[in-house]
């Protein structure tokens, strides 16, 4: 019966691992096998390929045919350059130890070239995440300077509001200290009219007690008038006989006051 070096799948979906088997052409894929000689992974990059190379080499020298894929595989890990060096040898073209030291020259050199692309997916992969985090901080400082421009434009907002709130303050008091001058110099201009009649109205009222204080005056004549009720006649001719003697006394005395007032101004 035919054998064949191929891959059976497992792991879960759309992240599949698969199982390198030496299995029976006729049985199914994920079926029976004979034995397994390694693992593939296509989910990293590069590919992970874990591989038994004694086993598959001896299984290929047996005549195992691989499929496409394993065949791709082999090449990769060498297996089938090594299978060409040992045809040669067997056929004698040249010697073991010929061979031997060309699969070591092409394995250094494959290890190589395996290396350099590993570091350059490295260096790529860096580059890309540098890239990225330029552009995010592209994309941070582009927002923080539009929330530092909408911060600043409300400030000033605010600064122009609270400018008109304190202007419209002062508009205020000064209003109210209009208004109040005005009032004030209302009140003084209607103060003096006020005031005038009760200027005049206060002599009235002074002049009540004057005349209050008039019958006070008077009172004693009404109560002289007791004194005089009495008339006697004699008193009268005493009266009118003196009266002439009174008044030769009071010219005498005048007489010489004027004169002495006189020689004084003619001094």
């Amino acid at each position: 019966m035919p054998v064949k070096i191929r891959l059976t799948r497992r792991g879960r979906k759309k992240f599949a691992i698969y199982d390198v088997v030496i299995a029976d052409s006729r049985a199914p894929r994920d079926g029976r096998f004979i034995e397994k000689i390694g693992t593939y992974d296509p989910n990293t990059n590069p590919a992970s390929i874990v591989l038994n190379d004694d086993k598959a080499f001896d299984w290929v020298m047996k005549g195992a045919q691989p499929t496409d894929t394993v065949r791709a595989m082999l090449s990769y890990r060498g297996i089938m350059y090594k299978k060409h060096l040992q045809i040669g040898v067997n056929k004698g073209a040249i010697t073991q130890e010929e061979a031997d030291k060309k699969f070591e020259t092409w394995m250094a050199e494959k290890e190589a070239k395996i290396q350099s692309k590993v570091d350059k997916l490295a260096k790529e992969k860096a580059s890309s995440a540098k890239a990225r985090l330029e552009a995010e901080k592209k994309v941070s400082d582009a927002r923080a300077e539009a929330i530092a421009a909408r911060k600043k434009e409300a400030d000033a907002a605010l600064a122009a509001e609270v400018a008109d709130a304190g202007a419209s303050k002062e508009e205020k008091a000064l209003e109210e200290e209009g208004q109040e001058a005005v009032a004030e110099t209302e009140a003084k201009a209607e103060a003096p009219a006020a005031e005038a009649p009760k200027a005049e109205e206060a002599p009235k009222a002074e002049e009540k007690p004057a005349e209050a204080e008039a019958p006070k005056e008077e009172a004693p004549k009404a109560e002289e008038k007791p004194a005089e009720a009495p008339k006697e006649e004699a008193p009268k001719a005493e009266k009118k006989e003196e009266a002439p003697e009174a008044k030769a006394e009071e010219a005498k005395e005048e007489a010489p006051a004027e004169k002495e007032g006189d020689d004084k101004e003619a001094k």
